[in-house]
C-alpha cells in the first residue's frame, strides 16, 4: 500500500477521533440538560385532571367496576394513519376518558363538555367523526352524570355492539 494512502487513512482517523472528543466534551449531563429545560420553559407542576374531570373519573370507575377507565388519552394512541395531513389533524388531540374492557379493548370514548364547547360544536363534531371513522363510539356529557346513567349508556352501547363485559 503506498505511503500516501496510509497517511490519508491516519489523518481521517485522527479527524474522526478529534470530532468524537469535541462532541463528548460539549454534551451536557442529562441532569443538567433537564434542569436547564425546566428553567428555560418555565415548567411547573399541574394536576392531570381538573376538579370536574376527577368527579367524572370517580363516577365512571364507580359505575363501571368491570371496566378500565383511562383518562387524558392521546388520539395518537387510538388512531393512526400514514397520511401526514390527516395525522396533523389529530396529533395534538386528547380524549377525556376511554372506557375499556379489562382486556383493554376500547368500548367508548367519553367526552365531558363544559361551557367552552358552545363555540366549538364543529370541532367536536370533527373529533367525533374522526373517532367514528376509526371504529369508536363517542359519548358526550355536558355534566357529570349519575352512576345509573353511565351504566345505562354503556350497557346500551354494548347491547348495540352485541358485546358483554365479563364481570
Amino acid at each position: 500500500m503506498p505511503i500516501s494512502i496510509v497517511v490519508l487513512i491516519v489523518i481521517i482517523a485522527i479527524v474522526v477521533i478529534l470530532q468524537a472528543i469535541a462532541k463528548s466534551k460539549t454534551a451536557k449531563s442529562p441532569k443538567k440538560a433537564l434542569a436547564k429545560l425546566g428553567e428555560l420553559n418555565g415548567l411547573t407542576r399541574r394536576a392531570p385532571l381538573t376538579k370536574r374531570e376527577k368527579e367524572m373519573y370517580l363516577a365512571l370507575t364507580s359505575a363501571l367496576p368491570a371496566c378500565a377507565v383511562l383518562a387524558q388519552v392521546a388520539f395518537s394512541a387510538l388512531v393512526t394513519t400514514k397520511n401526514k395531513a390527516t395525522r396533523n389533524r389529530f396529533d395534538r388531540k386528547v380524549a377525556d376518558f376511554v372506557i375499556c374492557s379489562k382486556q383493554l379493548d376500547v368500548i367508548a370514548v367519553v367526552e365531558l363538555d363544559d361551557a367552552t364547547h358552545k363555540n366549538k360544536v364543529a370541532a367536536d363534531e370533527e373529533r367525533d367523526a374522526m373517532l367514528k371513522n376509526a371504529g369508536y363510539v363517542t359519548i358526550r356529557y355536558k355534566n357529570v352524570p349519575d352512576e345509573n346513567t353511565i351504566r345505562k349508556d354503556i350497557v346500551a352501547l354494548l347491547v348495540a355492539k352485541k358485546e358483554v363485559l365479563a364481570a
